[in-house]
């Protein structure tokens, strides 16, 4: 079951503990819910739903559920909420859409260029109808795929998106769900795939119901709220949630892919974990549809379990992202040795990573206190690392949300750059990192309730003060200021400075489109400043001061100053 459509109107729920459920249809009154006897599929039942659908008219209704008298609430598996979380969901039938993608023949996203995007802060707009307008400059640089921060229905108007309570809507300021199918139309018709970025391990502080109705909540609790109920009493159910939550986007939404926040979150102590389950299903539906279905995960465990095939005792994801090349990157670029960097902050930090895959694979950590990580199984390309130099966590969770753009020269940019797409990981970039943009990342909220607000600014402002951060310059992430200042601002790409740098992002792109993805590098070394690499027949030298390379030869197949050069090795 996924929600309730026009097609079906019988509103079914999950209440397993409910002694009555009611349907609240917004204009025609309150009609009793009964119960739906237990399946081979539903066990231990707990389902409602009418046992006839009274007469509706033909548009889609507002509607909730009163559980044992209490509400309304939005139903769980809303897919509009056009008033906000705390208010009736709305039906809405994905199917009703005529999809003209039909020529789209997806691709495997592992060594494909990703581009990740928040669509409240992508254009002044901050729609997803404003995005559409961009992608062709996406296109132009050389994206294969765009990852969009989360779009899930949460309280307020702007935020990360991690704060959602309601997985399976769009926020209404973005445009809803029927402006979600569009854009991504709208991608597969420039031969761009979409990942969409999902939060399986938190629910949000503001608009979460979802206890009301059954114990989607667990034992526990991470940095971000209490932990799901992935494996108590119950959660049979609760895991379904999820696992249908995943079908809509890459079914029902034609998503190519699903970028899994913060896995090691999950604490699910079965035999078969969560994340195996998300990539059956994963591998079943590209199969089905002849459309492959990508999954990334988010992990600081540097376990390569998450990436092993299932025939090796693996979870069979596709691919997971490697804050280890992101930390060698930023350490030995900026000089920052404080907290994780400590560890990375000598360029063999970089040698390790690039002939490794993981720096901590059993090593000491400094910032951890213990050991971490184990090695990269040998048979598991590079490609099913995610790298990046910069992102929306690693920008935005920096006090003043301060993009390289604010440490490093034009020299030093652009060395990251050609780490970032030239090395042999499956490459990333945050928007505007190609044109190096100075608008910062911060770190916004838009919560309604004042002290949860309250409790959020100083929050952030303890969080830093610990980290030896002076609090003055960590912005309120309740101010809008704050947001708005987060916005691309596309007009800088009318400056010669910018200008440069985006040509040489488009020169990189197309240089690394001329090697094979999977091409690994070898001949890594440190001398003198200069840290190279080899791959495919393409010597990279990149010197991580930013200049002291010389004039590049007359045969160099790319240069940027005396900061980077690549030839024929």
């Amino acid at each position: 079951m996924t929600a309730a459509t026009p097609a079906t109107r019988r509103f079914p729920v999950w209440a397993p503990s409910a002694r009555s459920v009611d349907v609240v249809i917004d204009g025609l009154g309150t009609f009793p819910l009964t119960p739906v006897p237990s399946t081979s599929d539903t066990p231990a039942g707990g389902w409602w739903e009418l046992a006839e659908p009274p007469a509706l008219p033909g548009h889609p209704v507002d509607y909730g559920f009163l559980v044992d008298g209490e509400g309304p609430f939005p139903d769980p598996r809303s897919l509009r909420q056009p008033r906000g979380v705390h208010e009736l969901s709305r039906e809405f039938d994905p199917r009703a859409h005529e999809w003209t993608d039909g020529v789209w023949e997806g691709r495997d996203l592992v060594g494909a260029l990703i581009y990740e995007l928040h669509i409240g802060t992508f254009t002044p707009e901050g729609t997803l109808d404003s995005a559409i307008a961009r992608l062709d400059h996406l296109v132009e640089l050389g994206v294969d795929a765009v990852e969009v921060l989360p779009v899930n229905a949460f309280n307020g108007t702007h935020n990360w998106g991690y704060d959602g309570v309601l997985w399976y809507a769009v926020q209404e300021q973005y445009g809803g769900p029927e402006a979600y199918q569009r854009f991504v139309e709208a991608c597969h018709q420039r031969g761009l795939a979409v990942v969409q970025d999902v939060v399986y391990n938190h629910l949000g502080p503001s608009g979460n119901y979802l206890p009301k109705f059954g114990p989607y909540l667990g034992q526990g609790a991470s940095t971000w709220g209490v932990n799901i109920n992935l494996d108590g009493p119950l959660s049979d159910e609760v895991r379904r949630y999820i696992l249908d939550n995943a079908e809509y986007w890459l079914r029902e939404m034609h998503v190519d892919g699903l970028r899994l926040d913060a896995v090691h979150a999950l604490q699910d102590h079965r035999a078969t974990h969560l994340l195996e389950e998300l990539a059956v299903l994963a591998d079943e539906l590209g199969g089905e549809t002849g459309r492959s279905r990508t999954l990334i995960a988010e992990s600081d465990l540097n376990d390569p379990k998450l990436i092993r095939t299932r025939s090796h005792h693996g979870y069979g994801l596709h691919a997971q992202w490697d804050d280890d090349v992101h930390h060698s990157i930023h350490a030995n670029l900026t000089g920052e040795d404080t907290g994780y960097y400590a560890d990375f902050a000598e360029p063999e930090a970089l040698v390790k990573v690039f002939g490794h895959g993981f720096f901590h694979d059993g090593t000491w950590s400094s910032f951890r206190e213990r050991r971490h990580g184990r090695p990269l199984d040998p048979d598991i390309p590079f490609t099913r690392l995610v790298a990046f130099s910069q992102d929306h966590d690693q920008i935005g969770n920096r006090a003043a949300g301060d993009r390289l753009t604010a440490t490093l020269d034009p020299g030093r940019l652009a060395v990251a750059a050609a780490l970032t797409l030239l090395g042999p990981f499956t490459p990333m970039l945050f928007m505007g990192e190609e044109w190096a943009a100075a608008t910062p990342w911060q770190f916004f909220t838009s919560h309604p309730e004042p002290e949860l607000g309250k409790a959020t600014a100083e929050g952030r402002i303890a969080e830093f003060a610990k980290m030896g951060w002076d609090p003055a310059i960590v912005p309120d992430p309740q101010d809008p200021q704050t947001f708005q200042r987060s916005k691309l601002d596309w007009s800088e790409l009318d400056r010669p400075e910018n200008a440069r740098m985006l040509d040489w992002y488009r020169t990189l792109t197309a240089l690394r489109r001329s090697i094979p993805a999977d091409a690994p590098a070898t001949d890594v070394a440190y001398r003198d400043g200069v840290f190279r690499f080899a791959r495919a027949g393409l010597l990279v030298e990149v010197s991580l001061s930013g200049t002291g390379l010389g004039e590049p030869p007359a045969d160099a197949v790319a240069a940027f100053g005396e900061a980077v050069r690549v030839t024929r090795a």
